[in-house]
């Protein structure tokens, strides 16, 4: 039987993004070559809670050793091979519960922390990589504090991981979404219409504010700061006016407020963490445009081109910097690890890779900084003092 240096764990949880797969291939590829033995654990936090402890149980679906041959073949792709889901190890509903435990557990909410503990040893898994955001990782905070070692790489489409500029995800969405909006401008180019664009973005609008600063769109509305809607009508028929092709672009980030009002849902049920589905603020903001353009044009009415990019930003392979930073992000956990030191977040933080306390992520918010950052009176990014901001401009919480 082949002796190993120790035994790393990696998973992917929350929703997927372009770029999981090279921080998997990065992670595997430099810990093999280190002689530990990499196991893949399926669905983030899910597979950890339904492996069955018995020397020959059926736990394929659960986790799988990880090998060069099969991270290489992944590493360019998008998405996570190892899959991925929202789940809550600190919070499970009843229903949820594996069947051999449910004698245990028969709370409507369950901790099964005790029972993730047993299924590390079981695995023999001895320090723990999650790749999430800030929900996968809070739960990576609380094995840490549980002692278990942790070391997490943050993930999120949103870029809203605190204590990094920089979360896996992020540029391929800016990427995509400048891509996805300058072909719908054809469109709403040709139809003298205004073009209205709704993307990711809960509780952060770097999502919306880097497409518009890159030149993607006229205005757009964050979550950050509630909007009024006349005033967002005026200021894009205004643009509609200027623009000789008589159109305009507003990107709606999905946390979106109107002024008085709250954010929109789906519905109200919510996930393991908490959060109720988001989705419609884009419809709500095409039809108030719609009918509020009269005022602003003339008595006539303009029409709205309605668009949620949605999933469309997050499919598909990794961008240049989504393919660097994960390889990037996952050597410098190695070297965490390789040096003893856990409970740490690899960071990209003013230019430079480094890592920080993992309780980062449950100590505050990364928000867009709306006094240096977003022009309350235009709804768009402020354009100036950009000299020694890091790459993405309003990252940073400095």
């Amino acid at each position: 039987m082949a002796k190993y240096k120790g035994v790393i764990g990696i998973l992917t949880g929350g929703g997927d993004v372009p770029g999981l797969n090279p921080a998997i291939r990065a992670v595997t590829i430099r810990a093999l070559r280190e002689g530990y033995q990499v196991v893949g654990l399926r669905r983030g936090w899910a597979g950890l809670i339904d492996v069955v402890r018995e020397k020959d149980a059926d736990n394929s679906n659960n986790f799988s050793f990880l090998t060069e041959e099969i991270v290489n073949r992944a590493g360019r792709t998008g998405g996570t091979f190892l899959h991925t889901s929202r789940t809550n190890p600190g919070s499970v509903k009843k229903s949820s519960v594996p069947e051999p435990l449910r004698g245990a557990y028969q709370s409507d909410r369950n901790d099964l922390t005790p029972e993730i503990l047993k299924n590390l040893d079981f695995l023999n898994i001895d320090t723990l990589i999650p790749i999430g955001g800030d929900d996968t990782l809070s739960y990576g905070v609380r094995l840490y504090q549980e002692g278990f070692k942790v070391i997490a790489i943050p993930k999120t489409m949103d870029n809203d991981v605190p204590g990094t500029d920089y979360c896996i995800g992020f540029s391929t969405c800016v990427t995509r979404t400048i891509a996805l909006t300058n072909s719908l401008r054809t469109i709403a180019g040709s139809h003298e219409r205004i073009l209205a664009l709704e993307v990711f973005g809960r509780y952060a609008g770097f999502t919306a504010m880097l497409p518009t600063m890159a030149g993607a769109a006229n205005r757009c509305v964050i979550p950050e700061y509630k909007f009024n809607i006349e005033k967002l009508t005026e200021l894009l028929i205004k643009d509609r006016e200027a623009n000789p092709s008589r159109y305009s672009v507003v990107l709606i980030s999905e946390g979106s407020m109107f002024e008085g009002g709250e954010m929109v849902f789906e519905n109200r049920s919510t996930d393991a963490y908490g959060h109720a589905k988001l989705g419609g603020i884009g419809d709500l903001v095409s039809e108030s445009i719609r009918s509020l353009s009269p005022k602003f044009n003339k008595n006539k009415t303009v029409d709205v081109v309605n668009q949620k990019l949605g999933y469309m930003v997050r499919g598909g392979d990794p961008d240049a910097i989504d393919s660097i930073v994960p390889m990037a992000f996952g050597n410098l956990a190695l070297d965490l690890l390789l040096r003893g030191v856990h409970g740490r977040l690899v960071v990209l933080k003013n230019g430079r890779y480094d890592n920080m306390p993992l309780d980062v992520v449950t100590a505050t918010k990364k928000v867009v900084n709306v006094d240096h950052y977003y022009d309350t009176e235009r709804y768009r990014p402020i354009y100036e003092n950009f000299e020694m901001k890091p790459l993405f401009i309003m990252t940073s919480e400095k």
